[in-house]
C-alpha cells in the first residue's frame, strides 16, 4: 500500500513538473528545467560530498554566466558551479555548528591560518567599504571558493587518487573548451589575433583567463608525460593532450600566459640546478639596481617600441614591450596607475573588496587613457592580483594575499625536500610549477572572482597541503 503511495505521489509531483515546466517554455523561461538537477546535487550533497565537489571541478571550465542568459539580472553567478559551491559552503556551516569537527591539522596549518588572516581582513575592509553590497558579495564568494575548493578538497585529497582525478576532470572539460575555440577560431583563420579575443565565449570571458588556465595545467601534464609508467593507450591518451594544450597555448594569442610559462620554465631550471635563493635574490636585486641606473635609457627604447599585437608569433612577441601604441599594454598601465591612486588615496581601508570597477574612473588621467578606456571605467579590474586588493583592502589586503601565496610555495618546497617518495616529488614540483604560473600572470591580469581561476588556484594550494599532512612520508608505490 505504501509503496503504490509512493509511486502515486512519484507519478504526481512529476506531472505537476512536466506542466509547470511547458508552461514557463510557452512563455520563453527555461530555467525551471534545471530544477531536477539542482534537487539531485543537493541530495547527493548529503551522502556523496567528494563526487559533487569533482564534479564541479568538471562544470568550472564549461560553465556559463548568468548574465549571458538573462541580460538584464543585476547579479552574475557562474552555472552550474557557483550555485553548487555556495550549497555546499551552506552545509559545511550546518555541519560545523552541529559537531564541530575538522581536522585539525588542516585548521592549523601555516596556510589555513594565513586564509584565515586574509578572510578577516576582507570582512573589516567590508565594513569600511564605500559600497559595503558589493564588498560582502565578493567576501561570500571568496568563503564558497575556500570552503570547496581549499577546506573540504583536502579532506577528498586524502585518497591521493582523488588529487589526479582533481586534475584529468578540470583538463578534460577545459579540452572541450579549446576544441570548441579553435574550431570556431579556424572559421576566421588560426593566426586571427583579434577573433581569438572572443571565440572562447561563452565559457571564457577573453583569450587572458582561458590562456592562464592552459599553462596552468600544461606542467601536471608534462609530468604525466614523463613519470607515469602506465599502458601504452594511456600514455599516448597523455601525449594526444599535452600536445592538445601546447597549441591552444600557442593559438591563445596570450603574452601573459606565455610569459609565465616562461618564468616557471626558468623556475624549473632554478631547482633541478640547485641554484641558492641567495643567488637568485642577489641577480634580483642587481636587476632591479640595473634598471634604476639605466631606466631612461630603457624607456626610450620601450617608448620606440612600435610593435602591435597581431597573429604573426614574432610581432605579438615584440609587443609586450610596447608601451607608446599597444592598447592592451596601454590600458593595462592605466588600470595599474589607477590603482595605485586610490591606494593613496585610501592607504589602510582601501575601497572596499570586490569595489574597483565601481570605483577607479574617476582616477583615470586623460593623457594616460587607451582607445578602450571609457569614462565611467566599466571595463573590469586593477590587471593585478596585487595592485587590486592594495586599492581595495589597502596594503594589509595585498600583504595578506601575498602571505598565503609565500606559504604555499613554502609548504610545496617542504614537500619537496622532505619526502623520500620520487613520485611524490617529482608531482610537487610540476603543480609548483603550474602554480607559479598563475602568480607570475597575476601581475598582469586578475581572476580570482571567477570560478574557471579560483577552483585551480585554492585546489592546487589544497594540493600542497594535502601531500604535507597525509602523503610526504609515504613510501615509494
Amino acid at each position: 500500500m505504501f509503496r503504490d503511495r509512493n509511486r502515486g505521489l512519484f507519478y504526481l509531483f512529476s506531472l505537476i513538473f512536466i506542466t509547470v515546466n511547458l508552461i514557463l517554455i510557452s512563455i520563453d523561461i527555461y530555467y525551471f528545467a534545471f530544477l531536477p538537477v539542482i534537487l539531485l546535487f543537493a541530495f547527493a550533497s548529503f551522502f556523496s560530498i567528494d563526487k559533487v565537489l569533482l564534479s564541479v571541478v568538471f562544470f568550472t571550465p564549461i560553465s556559463i554566466q548568468l548574465r549571458d542568459l538573462i541580460p538584464s539580472i543585476p547579479v552574475n553567478l557562474s552555472l552550474p558551479t557557483e550555485p553548487l559551491l555556495a550549497a555546499i559552503l551552506f552545509l559545511f556551516i550546518c555541519k560545523l555548528l552541529m559537531d564541530g569537527k575538522f581536522d585539525r591539522k588542516i585548521v592549523l596549518h601555516p596556510v589555513s591560518i594565513a586564509i584565515y588572516i586574509n578572510l578577516f581582513w576582507i570582512f573589516i575592509t567590508s565594513l569600511t567599504s564605500t559600497m559595503p553590497a558589493v564588498s560582502f558579495k565578493f567576501l561570500l564568494s571568496r568563503l564558497w571558493f575556500v570552503v570547496g575548493a581549499y577546506f573540504l578538497m583536502t579532506q577528498i585529497f586524502k585518497n591521493k587518487k582523488n588529487i589526479n582525478r582533481f586534475i584529468w576532470l578540470y583538463v578534460i572539460s577545459l579540452s572541450i573548451v579549446i576544441l570548441y575555440t579553435n574550431i570556431r577560431l579556424a572559421g576566421y583563420g588560426l593566426n586571427n589575433q583579434s577573433a581569438s579575443n572572443w571565440v572562447v565565449a561563452p565559457f571564457f570571458s577573453d583569450h587572458t583567463s582561458y590562456g592562464a588556465m592552459l599553462v596552468m595545467f600544461v606542467f601536471p601534464l608534462i609530468y604525466y608525460m614523463l613519470y607515469k609508467k602506465d599502458n601504452l593507450l594511456i600514455k599516448t591518451t597523455v601525449h594526444i593532450f599535452l600536445i592538445l594544450f601546447i597549441l591552444a597555448i600557442v593559438l591563445s594569442y596570450t603574452r601573459a600566459a606565455w610569459l609565465s610559462l616562461f618564468a616557471s620554465i626558468a623556475l624549473w631550471l632554478v631547482i633541478k640546478l640547485k641554484i641558492k635563493i641567495k643567488t637568485v635574490l642577489i641577480l634580483g636585486f642587481t636587476l632591479v639596481i640595473s634598471f634604476l641606473i639605466l631606466q631612461s635609457t630603457i624607456l626610450q627604447n620601450l617608448e620606440n617600441n612600435q610593435s602591435e599585437s597581431s597573429g604573426k608569433f614574432s610581432e605579438h612577441i615584440e609587443s609586450m614591450a610596447n608601451i607608446t601604441t599597444d592598447a592592451s599594454n596601454l590600458e593595462r598601465i592605466n588600470r595599474w596607475k589607477c590603482a595605485l591612486r586610490m591606494f593613496e588615496e585610501k592607504p589602510f581601508w582601501g575601497f572596499g573588496p570586490g569595489t574597483y570597477m565601481f570605483q577607479y574612473a574617476p582616477f583615470q588621467f586623460s593623457y594616460e587613457r587607451s582607445i578602450i578606456s571609457t569614462n565611467f571605467g566599466n571595463l573590469g579590474n586593477a590587471h593585478s592580483e596585487y595592485l587590486g586588493p592594495l586599492s581595495e583592502s589597502g596594503f594589509l589586503g595585498m600583504l595578506t594575499f601575498m602571505l598565503i601565496v609565500f606559504m604555499a610555495y613554502r609548504t610545496g618546497y617542504r614537500v619537496y625536500h622532505q619526502t623520500n617518495n620520487k613520485k611524490i616529488k617529482e608531482f610537487t614540483l610540476f603543480i609548483l610549477l603550474g602554480f607559479t604560473t598563475y602568480v607570475i600572470h597575476g601581475f598582469l591580469n586578475n581572476f580570482l572572482d571567477t570560478d574557471k581561476a579560483s577552483i585551480p588556484f585554492w585546489g592546487f594550494i589544497a594540493i600542497f597541503v594535502a601531500l604535507d599532512v597525509y602523503h610526504k612520508e609515504l613510501k615509494e608505490d
